[in-house]
């Protein structure tokens, strides 16, 4: 089975923007680490609805749009972020029924406007009986075991989720991964065959029990059996993506329209995908601004040195920068560690460093995704 079925757009890591009013929480704690990418999940699909060539996010899908009213939009820039610190493997009776799709409201971010009961969530078109590849962003790498669940026969999405409307059709442990961790494209995949004589809409949810923590991530993603071939639609106004195919238990390609799944590679250290980078603006003024970078270490063991990479937006040009050293090529920065600062503790240690840029056109966010590795 081919390992290219995906949505494989790009996507960003932890951006902020106080002239957007974009607010990071808990951010010493959190660990986002993932939901589907294929079938895509709400906040994934959401984020790729409402990607500009701009940097802005502007859902054009009307649950989207309602979603991120009532969740912000941070809830996109962290669209893998849908976890509980402290789920261990915890569902039924534990995470109430109605909050499914947010894990329990009980993430650092807010996706409580995910969890909304309506049909016109952008969806993801399968045929009933066929074998599909499930692809799971792998954003940092850890083991543990996802379990597959689908709606039973019947479901309505205008009704809220519960345990109930829930039938377990699988899971996976460890499962093989493509790309590297801490890129947009990388991702755990294995095969799963859905369930027989289903037509119709439903939701197929995924709840992902990391077996070196208590923390669990979250998934929903929409779906319909009425013989589709992964293509999804409600997304860029009402427009198709083509997946792949998903009949005759095959996966067999398809394309969209940017990205590829192979991301860059991640060098060095024992805990691959362990290095997370979030961007925050802390000041901004007319014709610049300040930002911050905090690189933080998920793995279990300390690094030695870290580097980051983002591609500065239109019009940017960093002016200063200090805890770091910076190289340059174009609009492709590169900041590696000061000799001070390259050792971050395991288990969510961080270190940060800060810069201020000339910003000619106003747009402060970066272009595209900033990535870290322990290199």
């Amino acid at each position: 089975m081919k390992r290219n079925w995906k949505l494989s757009l790009s996507a960003v890591f932890g951006l902020l923007c106080s002239a957007l009013g974009i607010v990071f929480l808990g951010q010493g704690s959190a660990q986002a680490h993932g939901v589907a990418m294929a079938p895509g999940s709400r906040t994934y699909l959401c984020y790729q609805d409402a990607r500009t060539d701009t940097g802005a996010l502007e859902p054009t899908n009307p649950a989207c749009a309602a979603a991120v009213a009532q969740s912000g939009t941070s809830s996109l820039y962290n669209w893998f972020a849908v976890l509980d610190s402290n789920a261990a493997g915890r569902g039924e009776g534990y995470v109430p029924d109605g909050k499914i799709c947010s894990a329990g409201d009980k993430s650092p971010y807010n996706f409580t406007g995910y969890n909304a009961a309506r049909d016109d969530w952008p969806r993801t078109h399968l045929t009933s009986g066929a074998t599909i590849q499930l692809q799971y962003s792998n954003w940092a790498a850890h083991p543990g075991t996802f379990r597959v669940y689908v709606t039973k026969q019947g479901w309505s999405p205008t009704t809220p989720l519960a345990w109930a409307d829930l039938e377990q059709i699988g899971n996976a442990t460890n499962p093989p991964a493509v790309g590297s961790p801490g890129t947009d494209g990388g991702h755990y995949y294995w095969d799963q065959a859905l369930p027989s004589g289903r037509s119709g809409d439903a939701l197929l949810f995924i709840q992902w029990v990391r077996s070196d923590s208590n923390e669990n991530f979250f998934s929903c993603s929409d779906i319909a059996f009425d013989g589709g071939n992964g293509e999804v639609t409600g997304i860029h106004n009402g427009g198709t993506t083509t997946g792949g195919t998903s009949t005759g238990g095959t996966t067999d390609g398809g394309t969209t329209n940017a990205g590829t799944t192979n991301g860059g590679t991640t060098t060095g250290g024992t805990d691959p995908g362990s290095c997370m980078a979030m961007y925050s603006v802390t000041n901004a003024w007319s014709g610049g601004f300040q930002g911050q970078v905090e690189v933080m270490n998920h793995g279990t063991t300390a690094s030695s040195h870290w580097k980051v990479n983002w591609t500065l937006g239109s019009g940017t040009q960093i002016t200063s920068l200090w805890n770091g050293t910076r190289s340059t090529s174009g609009s492709d920065v590169s900041v590696t560690n000061a000799p001070y600062n390259g050792a971050i503790p395991p288990d969510g240690a961080s270190t940060t460093f800060g810069f201020t840029a000339d910003s000619a056109s106003g747009n402060n966010l970066p272009a595209g995704s900033i990535t870290c590795t322990f290199a």
